[in-house]
């Protein structure tokens, strides 16, 4: 069950994320949709804490850098990023597309590591976003770990709904799909998470569990370089798999 402070608190900072800019207390009340005394306990309890700061006589606060540097000292002891990290960099400079690492959580998949592309047109995603497993490509990669049985199982406990119009939404269909990619030996999304954008993926075990990783960029682009991509991406599982 969902703690309600605690995601109380998460959706403040994405709020300034998303506001970029200095917030007074009844419009942080209004953007959480919560009463002004819990939003007034809230912003006191961080700013006791150090990780808000007011400024234009009290009126306002904005976020101190106390969140940055804690999260900064995270991210460079991630026991998975610390190995993975320069590897999924090389991939990206090698295939010059967007280059993502996830891992199944329940019933999504979490991105933990994007390395963008640096084409001007290319897939843009954040660490931490969440994605279904039937329309991503690390999703669908993540379905082909499991037993037949268990894949049966979990496709039926799905809730396909359709993430754009290509998005596979039949179980008989992704239960198909998922038994031609491992006999592929790669999974492929064409525009099923995000509409022009396809996606080439592998799992790798080891590194303290089996994550997803995955290839994305501008359909067109992909189309072109699918058999190059693949290749590429399993060079790059093998030689992490031989490393571990």
């Amino acid at each position: 069950m969902p703690v309600k402070s605690a995601l109380r608190t998460l959706s403040l900072f994405e709020m300034f994320a998303d506001q970029k800019r200095a917030l007074s207390l009844s419009e942080i009340a209004r953007l959480l949709d919560i009463p002004q005394s819990s939003c007034f306990s809230l912003i006191r309890t961080l700013q006791d804490a150090g990780y808000l700061y007011s400024l234009d006589g009290r009126r306002q606060v904005y976020p101190t850098k106390r969140l940055l540097d804690l999260a900064d000292v995270i991210s460079h002891h991630d026991p998975v990023l610390d190995h993975l990290r320069p590897y999924l960099e090389q991939l990206r400079d090698v295939c010059e597309e967007t280059v993502i690492l996830g891992v199944r959580e329940g019933m999504s998949v979490i991105y933990l590591d994007v390395q963008e592309s640096r084409e001007t047109i290319r897939y843009s995603a954040n660490a931490g976003e969440k994605k279904p497993l039937h329309s991503s490509a690390i999703g669908k990669a993540m379905l082909g770990e499991v037993s037949p049985r268990e894949r049966e199982k979990l496709i039926n406990r799905l809730n396909l709904l359709p993430v754009t119009a290509n998005t596979i939404v039949s179980t008989n269909q992704l239960d198909e799909d998922i038994k031609q990619s491992l006999a592929r030996g790669c999974f492929v999304t064409r525009g099923e998470n995000v509409s022009d954008v396809m996606a080439v993926a592998k799992v790798i075990h080891g590194v303290g569990g089996v994550f997803g990783v995955a290839i994305a960029g501008p359909m067109h682009r992909m189309e072109d370089a699918q058999d190059r991509h693949i290749l590429s991406l399993n060079d790059w599982c093998q030689k992490i798999e031989q490393v571990e």
